[in-house]
């Protein structure tokens, strides 16, 4: 699964996202260090503040950038963009879409180029010198949010031009920009009192601040915590190509040790997978699943507290019951119900297959002789042992198969079949570390420019965890053709003098999942910045990526590929055969472990103003739903950096399952038709889908490709889980009347 997709935006058409824009990437900081001062910079000296130039319609100055920049660039920046909201608010003539909707879409240029390059290094390139910025900057710049959509005369032009009879001759997608930011300026509370307002303002800031210090908690954890294998007798179990990259970490890190695992679920998983030493597992287990929830300066547990307590004060400041409604009020699912409704009709059957699971690890543990009870930290390992029994299938011997950068051939062949693409690397632009590299993107048939593709693979102490995808710079045409620039991040371990990095089956799975934000991305064809690409609802945002996983296990790709990185031979059919039967086993792990996530974020949002102890509520909550001893949330609450790093995911982190259900739903129309590649198929995908970005309801532009809404039968098929009938979900809705663009 994808972690968040950050994209810098100068559309500040909300507080609640003026100051997740600066939140939304910054997990980042790597220790508890008081850092120096930074020094003044005159933003006429400011390279941030320069517009993007260069070849492929310009691109950031990466090579010049200094932490000293961000500051005053960020501060000259909100000041040029709220001289331009003034200009719009004061404006002497009537309001109309040209004067007021799109000139605000012009308006802060200079402000979107800044927080991109800002965002890059908070999530990429931290530093006690970053983190320091981050905490002066967010609650400014969340107060910055707020003049804008609290500018009363500003909103009376936009509702003016919403009211307008004159709205039914614009464009559709002038119609629907309208409507956004319409909505997104009530829903910040424009329509508020002077007080409510001033109240609100606070809040916003009080939670920047606070999204800022749980995601840096979360990374000192991550970053200062490590695992040390002492003797070669605590490797024992762990696969050479594991063992190498545990020994390339000691190097890294100069420590005196056979191996170090690093504090990632890139690092920990395999861990977990494959270590003899069930000791060392908990251990391991432990230091991950304990992230921001240790006592002492990096606990996250009364940050929590204080989050819930005013995002529930600014539900209700903004007429909502909860901050789940108001979350939700703007989705596809519309309401925290019809979001659990789909939920709970999946964790049943998830959680009777765990059982099952259980059931068949707990005999074979028997059978070895070892006298316990499976644990968290037992489940991987002896999961994956029942695979090798049951299916003749070893991981390990999959992953062997599996190069990066063959993975990342495959990705870019794909999107040649799909979407007409090519990709070709480019030298000629500047990169914020050696480790990145850049592709141009064009049309495989015109030659045409589409964009740039920005690929950080590995893991690096000051990086985030996780794997997500950004977005530099959208695709619009408001003033002639202006291309986007995207990127994937990844935290791989880096193969050791050039050999080639081995992923898992998994790893490859999210690969695509990411690159499918970024196709998305790539394939807008829109007018209007703020309705292009990724800009899209929360639970519709990850069904463009969570569809691309389909074409990893084609033939066509596996085949061509998936090659030995030894023989260069491609992955047998037999292995293929294994791993295609093996589809749905532990299906009730993976879909467990992510529920128990989704329903603690949904019932932490709809407890309300209730004073909440989050280590508590996660475990009684836990074991009200019946959730098996031998599994955890995978994301505890007090690392849950989708929902406490920023208000991304809060209320949201459903979306996944919800978007799954589309993708699988979505993925049928190729089986039916021609299989993956079909042509046909294929470009109503990109005309429907891919292409649209928010110039459309999304409930309508899947009715549009489908030909009807989504049902959970594909989705359900595809886990191995039983059928209770042929019941539509998501259910399909609509925008209510009042509402309409």
């Amino acid at each position: 699964m994808s972690n968040l997709t950050f994209s810098g935006g100068r559309r500040l058409t909300s507080a609640l996202l003026a100051f997740s824009l600066a939140a939304y990437v910054n997990p980042t900081p790597t220790s508890a260090q008081t850092a120096p001062a930074v020094a003044a910079v005159r933003p006429d000296s400011n390279p941030l503040l320069a517009s993007w130039a260069g070849p492929y319609g310009g691109f950031p100055a990466f090579d010049k950038v200094q932490v000293a920049h961000f500051k005053p660039a960020l501060e000259a920046a909100m000041a040029e963009n709220l001289k331009e909201i003034q200009a719009i608010a004061s404006n002497a003539q009537a309001p109309t879409f040209e004067n007021t909707i799109a000139a605000l879409e012009r308006a802060g240029h200079t402000l979107d180029q800044v927080q991109t390059v800002y965002g890059v290094w908070a999530g990429t390139m931290s530093s006690p010198e970053v983190q320091a910025v981050q905490r002066e900057m967010a609650p400014r710049m969340a107060a910055f949010g707020d003049q804008i959509t609290q500018n009363e005369p500003l909103f009376k032009r936009i509702e003016a031009v919403y009211n307008s009879p004159d709205k039914k001759k614009l464009t559709p997608e002038q119609q629907r920009l309208t409507f956004v930011y319409y909505n997104n300026f009530v829903r910040a509370g424009a329509k508020l009192d002077a007080k409510a307002k001033t109240r609100l303002s606070e809040i916003n800031q009080q939670l920047a601040g606070l999204f800022t210090r749980f995601s840096q908690n979360v990374l000192a954890d991550e970053t200062d915590s490590v695992m040390v294998l002492k003797t070669p007798a605590d490797l024992a179990g762990l696969p050479t190509s594991l063992r190498d990259d545990a020994a390339n970490t000691a190097t890294a890190r100069k420590i005196s040790a056979v191996g170090v695992i690093t504090n990632t679920r890139s690092s920990i998983e395999p861990f977990l997978t494959y270590s003899d030493q069930r000791k060392l597992r908990e251990k391991a287990w432990r230091m991950f699943y304990n992230r921001g929830d240790n006592g002492g300066a990096h606990d996250n547990n009364a940050l929590i507290t204080e989050i819930l307590q005013l995002r529930a004060e600014r539900a209700k400041l903004l007429g909502y019951a909860t901050h789940a409604h108001l979350r939700l009020d703007n989705t596809m699912a519309k309401t925290p119900e019809k979001a659990m409704a789909l939920m709970e009709e999946v964790w049943a059957p998830a959680v009777a297959r765990v059982k099952e699971e259980v059931a068949d690890m707990q005999a074979l543990a028997k059978k070895e002789g070892a006298n316990i009870k499976i644990e968290p930290w037992d489940y991987r390992y002896y999961s994956e042992k029942v695979r090798k029994a049951r299916y003749d299938l070893d991981q390990n011997e999959v992953k062997q198969y599996l190069q990066l950068d063959k993975m990342r051939e495959g990705m870019f062949w794909v999107a040649g079949e799909l979407f007409n693409f090519t990709f070709s690397p480019v030298t000629d632009v500047p990169v914020y570390h050696p480790d990145v590299k850049v592709w141009e993107v064009k049309d495989k048939t015109s030659g045409k420019h589409v964009g740039l593709w920005y690929f950080d693979p590995y893991a690096r102490p000051g990086k985030r965890s996780g794997a997500w995808m950004n977005a530099y710079r959208k695709q619009e045409r408001m003033n002639g053709e202006v291309n986007t620039i995207v990127s994937n991040n990844s935290n791989f371990v880096k193969g050791k003098d050039g050999a080639p990095t081995l992923i898992s089956w998994t790893d490859a799975t999210t690969l695509f999942h990411e690159f499918g934000h970024a196709l998305h991305g790539l394939s807008s064809n829109v007018t209007y910045p703020t309705l292009s690409g990724t800009s899209v609802v929360r639970d519709y945002v990850e069904f463009p990526s969570q569809v691309l996983e389909n074409w990893l296990p084609t033939p066509q790709v596996l085949q061509r590929f998936a090659v030995h990185y030894q023989t260069g031979k491609p992955i047998p059919q037999a292995l293929v055969d294994r791993i295609e039967k093996a589809s749905t086993f532990n299906q009730g792990f993976e879909t467990t472990e992510f529920l128990a996530s989704a329903l603690i974020d949904m019932k932490l949002h709809l407890a309300g103003d209730q004073k909440i102890d989050a280590d508590k509520f996660e475990r009684e909550t836990l074991a009200q739903l019946g959730m098996p001893s031998e599994i955890v949330m995978r994301h505890r609450t007090p690392q849950f950096s989708h929902v406490f790093s920023s208000d991304g995911y809060s209320a949201g982190y459903y979306s996944y399952l919800w978007s799954v259900v589309l993708a699988s739903d979505a993925y049928g129309a190729f089986t039916e038709a021609g299989g993956p590649y079909d042509k046909a198929v294929g470009q109503r995908l990109t005309k429907y889908i891919f292409s649209v970005g928010n110039t459309v309801d999304p409930a309508d532009a899947y009715r549009s490709f489908r030909g009807r809404d989504p049902k959970i039968d594909a989705l359900m098929r595809e886990r191995g889980f039983p059928l209770k009938g042929a019941k539509a979900s998501p259910p399909a809705t609509k925008k209510p009347a009042t509402k309409k663009s």
